[in-house]
């Protein structure tokens, strides 16, 4: 760990796995004091992706520390393709990327993370993806003193926290019938729901991604969610996730069997669903499946008294049915004063990319099912209904 201090605060750049493990507890205590930061940057979430995908070497996690106390953090790692880079961590299985900083002394922590950063990125471009309109790392931006550039990334689209039943009685017509007519027919066929401890959460996994596997059969499943490294991670990350209040692991029992598991992560102001799976004879018996899960994550939400219900990454028509608003991600591109031919290098990059997508998707309108399933293919790594490296539609809501 190398590092270096400055008016009374020290800033380490952690490159040892090891380091970065013993770093859980006062990891998780600043991950709690930061307001913005998202279930992708608990401690937990970050060690057990980078078991299961991270490389040796690669480790880039910057640390600022006043009198001791850890106030800031930037996880991040070094990738040399398609040219040297620091990215975030979590890789393209992660719906959000930011910085943590302690609210009391977020000053003084992201000044001392922006002079590290210029130290660590002496001879590569940032690229810091997925980054919430009020991210912390949007500080870091805003104080960045190199090269800079900011462009648009996935649509989430959000809701209030709030319970599903208050949601449809504001919506009239014949939209509000129809939602409330799929509630009743949940209510009818007596599916009940159950919360898994986390003693039960390896158990409860695998049959997350069985049921995952079973209603994508016949379909174009992301097969990032079929291998052991997914489901490892998944064990690993959810497990201690569930023991401290940043996961629930949902199953929906009917006659005793489980015909369906959901997957929500929380932090912060925010719950969002991440990944479920569900018994295609539920929709042979015209349950809409989306539906049962809604009701149950937003309950969730509102319960833990979170402001935020984010159906994460997608714009997907089915997602309109409850009115929600679409929030933008950024992509933040930061650089040294030198260094700035390479960042718009690596903007142009993106854009031909960007350009490239939106012709195929034009040229093939089936193409545009295919670009929400395999968003992040270019990265290891999540989001929303399925991801990892790659992902099929997460939620069907």
């Amino acid at each position: 760990m190398r590092g270096h201090r400055a008016g009374g605060l020290a800033v380490t750049l952690c490159r040892d796995f090891g380091e970065f493990g013993a770093l859980a507890g006062e990891w998780d205590a600043l991950h709690r004091r930061c307001a913005t930061a998202t279930p992708f940057q608990s401690h937990a979430w970050l060690h057990s992706w980078w078991i299961s995908y991270g490389q040796e070497g690669r480790l880039r996690v910057l640390l600022v520390r006043r009198a001791g106390r850890l106030i800031g953090a930037a996880p991040l790692m070094l990738v040399h393709r398609p040219m040297p880079l620091l990215v975030p961590m979590g890789g393209a299985i992660s719906d959000f990327f930011d910085i943590l900083l302690d609210e009391e002394e977020a000053g003084y922590a992201v000044g001392a993370l922006g002079r590290g950063l210029d130290r660590a990125a002496r001879h590569t471009v940032v690229d810091l993806r997925e980054v919430r309109p009020d991210a912390s790392a949007q500080l870091l931006f805003g104080r960045w003193a190199g090269a800079r550039s900011r462009l648009t990334d996935s649509t989430c689209m959000e809701m209030p926290a709030e319970p599903l039943g208050d949601v449809v009685a504001r919506l009239t017509g014949s939209r509000g019938q129809r939602l409330r007519s799929k509630l009743r027919k949940v209510d009818a066929l007596g599916v009940e729901a159950h919360r898994i401890p986390r003693d039960g959460v390896p158990a409860a996994i695998g049959t997350l991604l069985r049921l995952h596997e079973r209603q994508w059969e016949g379909r174009a499943v992301n097969p990032e969610h079929l291998r052991a490294r997914f489901s490892d991670h998944l064990i690993r990350s959810v497990g201690r996730m569930v023991g401290d209040g940043t996961a629930a692991m949902t199953e929906f029992r009917l006659n005793g069997e489980v015909v369906a598991s959901n997957l929500s992560l929380q932090s912060g102001q925010l719950t969002g669903g991440y990944l479920y799976g569900a018994d295609p004879a539920l929709r042979e018996r015209k349950v809409d499946v989306s539906t049962m899960l809604l009701r149950e994550v937003a309950q969730q939400a509102s319960d833990s008294g979170r402001e935020v219900l984010s159906l994460l990454r997608g714009v997907e028509r089915y997602k309109n049915h409850w009115g929600p608003v679409p929030v933008v991600n950024q992509r933040l591109l930061l650089a040294r004063p030198g260094l700035e031919p390479l960042l718009r290098l690596r903007e142009s990059q993106v854009a031909v990319r960007e350009r490239a997508v939106e012709t195929v998707k034009a040229r093939f309108p089936a193409a545009r099912d295919w670009h929400e399933r395999l968003t992040g293919l270019s990265v290891i790594g999540l989001t929303g209904a399925g991801y990892a490296g790659q992902r099929s539609r997460r939620y069907h809501l």
